[in-house]
């Protein structure tokens, strides 16, 4: 244990300091675990600290062998850059007074030997979003020149907002003219996630992290920047379905004469959308304007648990099982948007559920994200019995890829290259 990072901790006013007498540890649902030195990575570039108010830091004590609370400050965790994929959570207790943390992961992070230490792992070795790839400068140079160029189009005027307000990677490189280019599409939604980002009711607890696009671009408006980012761009990747939106299956019509009007200009690239998968017959409809790739969002393959967390309105998992049961039929690539929140991701019932869904519907690929929740919120709100999970979050994710080598895992939406060598 003594080779260990050491505990962080924080004062009121955020100051980030390590408890030499603690070393970290993290957790799992609702209870704390024990790490060793193959649970931590050096924390990515790109990654921010969180200091979190009113909640005690828990670390082991490797001279009495027991853990304790930290008496020098609050809990500090880390939320990690994009292509990592969290193995446990930052451990503390909480407060009575306590507020509900925002719509972030939380993730262990420890201090030693001067660098900073995370319970991670990277889990797609795609550059596309690492920090080191981003001159913000030139982005914004780039949207000056994108505004004349398109001056009439309104999805261009909203991916500027995107790209220098919230620093969406996404909408950065679109302006980078590289990689993967959003198409934001839809206002409204058809589930009511318990960790949406773009809309949360006013009694929730949390607070968006952005807002929704407030109108539909026509499909002219669509096509003209797709086509264009797919001449230009390297690995090109257009796709609808982001954060700033809700369901882009609500307006689907418009999204399949966008792609109609997309293949008409050029055969290149990846069509992509991001969805919760609702309207089989809409997935439908998008396969024949031309699409080639979906994702699908999907925090647990257990019925309720899913129910719980989207609060489907007018569709069932039902729906989001066939939908992927039509793509796959039609040769489609299908990604699982995975939540991962350990302690629940390998709770044994969840593992079972992930394995069968694997071997039944046999999708191309799982993206393994981090669910962005409060621990504690979802401790208290989700009715589960917390078991000690059999194998960790790591072990989890080694033995699917051992015994299903034919699913390719990662993070983002891939390019033609990938979905060409693994689509069957």
């Amino acid at each position: 244990m003594n080779s260990l990072p050491y505990l962080l901790v924080s004062d009121e006013k955020g100051n980030i300091f390590e408890d030499t007498s603690l070393r970290v540890v993290g957790r799992e649902g609702n209870k704390v675990k024990l790490l060793n030195e193959k649970d931590f990575i050096q924390l990515p570039k790109g990654s921010d600290f969180f200091y979190l108010p009113k909640r005690k830091a828990v670390g082991y004590n490797p001279k009495t062998g027991v853990l304790e609370i930290s008496k020098k400050g609050y809990a500090v965790s880390a939320f990690n850059a994009p292509a990592y994929t969290q193995t446990a959570l930052a451990a503390w207790i909480k407060e009575d007074d306590a507020p509900t943390l925002p719509l972030f992961a939380y993730t262990a992070v420890g201090w030693f030997r001067g660098k900073f230490y995370t319970t991670a792992l990277r889990i797609d070795s795609d550059i596309r979003q690492d920090i080191e790839q981003f001159n913000q400068k030139k982005v914004i140079a780039n949207t000056k020149r994108f505004l004349k160029k398109y001056p009439q189009n309104r999805l261009v005027k909203h991916l500027v907002h995107c790209a220098t307000v919230y620093f969406c990677p996404a909408a950065r490189n679109y302006f980078l003219e590289r990689w993967e280019a959003p198409l934001p599409t839809s206002p409204t939604c058809n589930s009511r996630c318990k960790g949406c980002i773009s809309y949360q009711p006013k009694d929730s607890g949390f607070c968006s992290t952005q807002n929704r696009i407030s109108f539909i671009p026509s499909p002219e408006e669509i096509a003209e920047i797709a086509v264009d980012h797919i001449k230009k761009a390297p690995n090109p990747v257009v796709s609808f379905g982001q954060g700033c939106e809700g369901e882009p299956l609500m307006v689907a019509d418009v999204i399949a004469e966008a792609i109609r009007l997309i293949r008409k200009k050029t055969s290149d690239g990846v069509i992509n959308i991001n969805t919760n998968g609702s309207k089989p017959d809409k997935i439908y409809q998008l396969i024949e304007a031309g699409l080639d790739s979906a994702r699908i969002s999907i925090n647990s393959f257990q019925p309720e648990r899913y129910k719980w967390y989207y609060s489907p309105v007018n569709y069932s998992f039902d729906d989001v099982l066939l939908s992927i049961q039509i793509l796959r039929k039609a040769k489609k690539w299908v990604s699982i948007n995975y939540f991962v929140h350990p302690g629940y991701t390998n709770h044994p019932d969840e593992i079972i559920a992930l394995r069968n869904a694997i071997k039944t519907l046999k999708f191309n690929m799982i993206q393994w994200r981090n669910f962005n929740i409060d621990p504690d919120w979802i401790d208290k709100n989700l009715e589960l019995e917390i078991v000690k999970p059999s194998i960790s979050i790591l072990q989890h994710i080694e033995t699917i890829k051992k015994d299903f080598p034919w699913l390719y895992n990662g993070y983002f939406n891939p390019g033609k290259g990938i979905i060409q060598q693994y689509l069957f």
